[in-house]
């Protein structure tokens, strides 16, 4: 029933918490099929995906499958009595057992993986550490997947600040996109540090931004916003005063206009057209952030962002594996924005 009608009016409930919830259920654990981002240093390395990523294996991709857990993670923490909660709480004993984690983080230390899932798997990596830190009956996953979650923040500082210039593409590789996750997980592990590299690379990279093309989006694979991704996470770095400042030189068209269409799906079962789908949910989730750091503006954004999310939200249970694999992650954040 088109996500319960439409999550219930935009909110996040039980009923719908447990439709995307039996999505994930549907493929943590699904080996095939996968797409692998894995360089072979020799013939001992052509392995399959359980066996190279024992904790994150399905849903196919590696990022993929730890947004996948990162969703039930965050379900079961607000819903504890979920219909599904039993099964997602065995999911998570079995895949985020130690042993498992312990073989994540030697694949990261192996030969050319340098740019294994930079930097989007890592961001999602980092967003589900900190979702199970911060409430008590996942502190045992936490446990077990902290060692990977260090790995990935030496990744981050040994990274950024050799990255001169920011990936401004609307897919994985979007620098603004995994700021934000950084500075989520900076914030609930209080590392200051942390978070000063984040923000000092965000006004590195997008400070002097002006006048953004939005006419140009979306391109045709698109499920992230270049444009509002970058808007939402300088809303993070900047004070509100600030923030107003700089957004009005960067949007001003968006900001005065408030005109932005959600994008057309033509075909569902299109891995990469679908995409637009998830752009659809990732634009209403920045609409809804820019709504909270523009209080004058926030009733047009809102209006802008619900449309977003109703284009797609009826379609994220489709039946094509190519959208249900990952697009419910989508769908959760964007409610939890709202």
């Amino acid at each position: 029933m088109a996500i319960l009608l439409v999550a219930q009016a935009l909110s996040l409930e039980q009923p719908a918490a447990s439709r995307f919830a039996q999505l994930a259920l549907k493929c943590v654990q699904r080996e095939y099929p996968n797409k692998l981002d894995h360089v072979m240093n020799d013939a001992s390395e052509v392995l399959g995906p359980r066996q190279l990523h024992p904790s994150f294996y399905g849903c196919f991709d590696w990022h993929s499958a730890v947004h996948g857990h990162w969703m039930l993670a965050r379900l079961l923490h607000k819903f504890p009595d979920l219909p599904e909660a039993a099964q997602i709480r065995a999911v998570l004993d079995q895949n985020l057992s130690p042993a498992n984690i312990a073989a994540e983080v030697k694949y990261f230390g192996q030969a050319n993986r340098k740019s294994f899932e930079r930097t989007y798997g890592w961001a999602w990596l980092l967003e589900l550490q900190a979702e199970l830190l911060g409430w008590p009956e996942a502190k045992g996953w936490a446990a077990a997947v902290q060692p990977l979650a260090d790995t990935v923040v030496k990744a981050f500082e040994d990274f950024l600040p050799r990255q001169d210039y920011p990936i401004r593409t609307g897919v994985h590789p979007n620098t603004a996109y995994a700021l934000g996750m950084l500075l989520d997980y900076a914030r609930v592990t209080r590392d200051d540090k942390l978070a000063e590299l984040a923000k000092e690379r965000a006004r590195a990279y997008y400070g002097r931004d002006h006048d953004a093309p939005m006419t140009w989006e979306p391109s045709g694979e698109d499920f992230l916003s270049p444009t509002l991704e970058e808007a939402a996470l300088m809303a993070q770095v900047y004070d509100r005063q600030q923030f107003a400042r700089w957004v009005r030189g960067f949007i001003p068209d968006l900001l005065l206009k408030a005109k932005l269409e959600p994008a057309k799906v033509s075909d569902r079962s299109d891995p990469k057209i679908v995409h637009l789908d998830g752009l659809n949910l990732s634009r209403a989730r920045c609409l809804y952030a820019l709504g909270e750091a523009l209080p004058q503006r926030r009733d047009r954004l809102r209006k802008l962002a619900d449309a977003h999310a109703e284009a797609t939200l009826p379609h994220v249970e489709s039946g094509s594996y190519e959208g249900e694999h990952w697009l419910a992650t989508f769908a959760v954040r964007m409610l939890d924005a709202r």
